[in-house]
């Protein structure tokens, strides 16, 4: 718990000293807001194809909740790479784990600040998408989720990767897919069927349950997709943290 509680004075004092970091929990719930309150009111959807209406049209939740899949799914895998990978370009983790940090321990410590700033983010996309009741709490539970499969996958990027700039110039791309794919799959049944076991379209399934009713995956299924999701990055990351560590 001692070094837990120390890794989180050091992320927490580096975070807010980074505005870079920073932008990225605001950035996009700003958008959509801006959306919100002038894009989508004056948008004209006559002469759209249908399928394209039916996304961008009148219907605000779809652009609130596609920003904050964006948010989940891209933003916070290259934050937590660029965390990670820091901390083994400075040799850091290299004396952490001489000290017997646990690969738990460790990533708990690192994504705890993340969490809490995230959490206040996905709060802000609930009200904004206009969520109140039930459908509140159950959007920011599926924001949350998805938000910790992102922190786990940076965090096993960040590992994997010997300085902060290779850790960028590989989860961008990931970031990019994941955060993306799900407006992908709106388009392309083929994209859908791929991207099904993916936490990003899992999140975005529950979003347009909670906006258009049944979607074909029943919330509970969405839910397990995504934390199976997040189980199974864990383990990568207890292996990339075991065999990549020590070279940090």
């Amino acid at each position: 718990m001692r070094n837990i509680k120390a890794i989180f004075k050091k992320q927490f004092k580096g975070t807010i000293k980074n505005p870079e970091i920073l932008m990225q929990f605001i950035i996009f719930p700003l958008l959509a807001f801006v959306m919100n309150m002038f894009a989508v009111p004056n948008f004209d959807v006559e002469g759209i194809p249908p399928e394209i209406a039916e996304m961008l049209g009148a219907n605000m939740p779809n652009m609130v909740t596609m920003m904050a899949t964006i948010f989940a799914g891209m933003g916070l895998i290259t934050v937590t790479a660029g965390i990670v990978s820091e901390d083994m370009e400075r040799k850091s983790l290299r004396f952490l784990m001489m000290a017997g940090m646990k690969p738990m321990s460790y990533l708990i410590g690192v994504s705890s600040v993340v969490l809490l700033v995230s959490f206040l983010t996905s709060v802000a996309f609930s009200l904004i998408g206009g969520f109140t009741g039930a459908d509140f709490w159950i959007f920011t539970a599926a924001m949350m989720s998805g938000v910790t499969g992102s922190i786990v996958l940076g965090a096993t990027i960040g590992i994997l990767t010997a300085s902060n700039q290779s850790a960028s110039a590989l989860a961008l791309p990931v970031a990019i897919i994941l955060g993306f794919g799900p407006m992908m799959a709106q388009f392309n049944d083929t994209a859908a069927r791929v991207l099904h076991i993916f936490y990003t379209q899992q999140l975005n399934l529950v979003a347009d349950y909670l906006t258009h009713g049944a979607t074909g995956t029943p919330l509970w299924q969405s839910f397990a997709i995504i934390w199976g999701n997040v189980a199974v990055l864990g383990v990568l990351f207890a292996i990339a943290y075991s065999k990549k560590g020590m070279k940090g």
